[in-house]
């Protein structure tokens, strides 16, 4: 059984293939070093920050950034958000009808 590593190994390389670009070709568009990308397409660890250069190349960042859901975006974060606060009165109305107190001897 193929581990989760060797499996987007394999299927990057496929990828890359089928889009179709050279490990050289990839290597000039995205800025890594030829070597790195042999070395991940074998097998060996890359750093993320090269993988997300890589998956760029192939025009795949947003496939990477929806492999994590948003939060924010779930049915269940609509039932609980908090509502903001609102005022009684707006503050433009407030002074408006405000009328100046005055004693009964006064005009």
């Amino acid at each position: 059984m193929k581990t989760t590593y060797e499996e987007i190994t394999r299927k990057f390389k496929e990828y890359r293939i089928d889009y179709p670009l050279t490990q050289k070709e990839l290597a000039d568009k995205t800025g890594v070093s030829l070597r790195s990308i042999a070395r991940f397409e074998s097998g060996e660890d890359i750093t993320l920050s090269t993988f997300i250069k890589l998956m760029g190349g192939l025009d795949l960042t947003e496939n990477l950034v929806n492999t994590i859901p948003d939060q924010s975006r779930r049915p269940s974060a609509f039932l609980y958000k908090e509502k903001k606060r609102q005022r009684a009165v707006p503050k433009k109305q407030r002074g408006k009808n405000n009328k100046k107190f005055k004693w009964g001897d006064e005009e």
